[in-house]
């Protein structure tokens, strides 16, 4: 057999100099005379900022923190792998970004980037976000408490299948994702459609692929993502299902919107689907553009919900002195104004105990990520250029001890105390679906996430009935699991969590 080492040996050289030729490129574009005035966490140095970008692939909390903490009063940046990140550390520069107009600093094109929409959810008539009008519009103006508080409760006995005083083992991180979708679907598309498995596993396998196949994406050339896609890719044929589940309302409400009018038939449904096919235009009108947004609503409102509020199990597995309060908590407003919305109001601690999960152990390391499409300059005089991605540092400001007394420390009663300090009038400023330039896990502005409302009622309901129906505990021995970072996002470890009705 010959020799293959000299062979060996070239391809390695060659795989060198590919590997040279690309950091010197990416050292090439990111130079810029107006970055080098900007402190840096890790390595400046473009070339090795790599090495930086792996960190803050693994560390994203202590880097952030790190520059929060030691760039004074005004801003630093981190590396990734495409781009330089600007944050501030103080409110008058968050504020610059959150004024911003987005031709200046775009909200769109960072979240078009990280999801890959051109590849993924890939809308009819791309750049318009019609249905984000539709829910600030409708949805909130209209949240029908009383037909997601009787969802809820089908979804809990129908998921949570307890009997007498027997434990039953629930993995929670999926029945929980379940529960949530198919309260939320109770809005979206009614009661028959919401209870269908293969529906809700279509939405959530669905949001998987997405993230799945975005970060696949990311790492690849352009030219090459089209065909990458043709052959990994499965969510053309999601489409297809979503049309499907969706075809007998769709073809029924078309018929009555043309024969009786928008608003003259009896029993018309009051949903985000008919919503949609009032609100859309051109192609947006068909069966396949509405199933398009409908997934992506899924998307946008059952992953972040369903993971936060496992976060608040888990908060609550770990500090059981709590679910006695809770409990008093939920007892005394629904005495007082049953289980109504205006009862859901008053539960200050449930609603302060979400709020403080947020705070510490929010899904998002960042906040307000924005692209620079020009050159953009922060109050303090400081330009960043063109390309840069700029952000808030939201781990780190959530845990400034000038804001937050004690911040490390998981206080479930937070804000519940802070609403007795400040009084009636102020109560609506530390609830959960406010934000503030301290307190961003939805955004904070005209850009602030237009589901939190919804999000947070859905948490807050669903968390209060859990209390106050079941004991729950983890199985001998073990821990609630930890969550860890990559890049900019936190992950949530699964547990398998035992439920029993309450005995007390």
């Amino acid at each position: 057999m010959a020799d293959e080492s000299p062979l060996n040996d070239w391809v390695s050289f060659l795989a060198g100099i590919l590997v040279l030729v690309t950091l010197l490129i990416g050292w090439y574009r990111k130079r810029d005379p107006l970055l080098d005035a900007i402190p840096t966490v890790g390595f400046s140095n473009p070339i090795l900022s790599y090495f930086s970008a792996v960190r803050f692939l693994f560390d994203g909390v202590g880097m952030l923190k790190e520059g929060y903490e030691s760039a004074g009063p005004g801003l630093f940046k981190v590396a990734t792998f495409s781009k330089w990140m600007v944050l501030p550390t103080n409110s008058e520069l968050v504020e610059d970004i959150r004024k911003a107009s987005d031709d200046v600093l775009s909200h769109g094109a960072p979240t078009e980037e990280f999801l890959q929409t051109e590849y993924t959810i890939d809308f009819l008539e791309k750049h318009d976000s019609y249905h984000s009008d539709v829910i600030r519009s409708k949805l909130i103006r209209n949240i029908p408490f009383q037909d997601i508080h009787d969802e809820l409760l089908l979804a809990l006995n129908d998921s949570i299948p307890t009997v007498g005083e027997e434990w039953v083992k629930v993995p929670i991180v999926r029945t929980m994702q379940h529960v949530i979708c198919r309260i939320s679907n109770r809005v979206f598309v009614g009661p028959t459609l919401c209870r269908n498995r293969d529906y809700q596993d279509l939405n959530l396998n669905f949001a998987i692929n997405v993230l799945k196949f975005a970060a696949i994406l990311r790492m690849l050339p352009e030219y090459l993502k089209p065909a990458v896609m043709r052959i990994i890719s499965n969510l053309p044929s999601q489409f297809q299902q979503e049309m499907e589940f969706l075809r007998p309302m769709f073809e029924e409400r078309l018929a009555k919107m043309k024969d009786l009018g928008e608003g003259e038939w009896g029993d018309r449904p009051d949903d985000i689907l008919l919503w949609l096919m009032s609100e859309a235009k051109g192609a947006e009108k068909s069966l396949d553009g509405l199933a398009r947004r409908m997934l992506a609503v899924n998307f946008a409102a059952i992953h972040t919900t369903s993971l936060t509020f496992t976060q608040a199990l888990y908060r609550l597995l770990a500090n059981p002195e709590y679910i006695e309060p809770l409990r008093q908590d939920v007892e005394a407003a629904v005495a007082e104004e049953g289980w109504t919305k205006a009862g859901l109001d008053k539960m200050y601690k449930i609603d302060s105990f979400l709020r403080e999960t947020q705070r510490l152990e929010g899904l998002g390391l960042v906040v307000l990520v924005r692209l620079a499409m020009r050159p953009f300059t922060f109050s303090n005089g400081i330009t960043v250029p063109a390309g840069t991605v700029v952000a808030a540092p939201l781990s780190a400001i959530h845990t400034d001890a000038e804001i937050y007394p004690n911040p490390d420390e998981f206080d479930g009663f937070r804000f519940a105390k802070l609403r007795e300090r400040d009084g009636d009038g102020m109560t609506n400023r530390h609830q959960t679906g406010t934000t503030s330039i301290t307190h961003m896990p939805f955004g904070h502005g005209r850009l602030a996430c237009p589901g939190r409302f919804f999000a947070t009622l859905e948490m807050k309901a669903l968390l209060a009935h859990i209390v106050i129906t079941y004991d729950l505990k983890l199985e001998e021995g073990k821990k609630v699991p930890r969550p860890f970072c990559i890049g900019a996002s936190r992950i949530l470890g699964n547990a398998d969590v035992l439920f029993r009705k309450r005995q007390k």
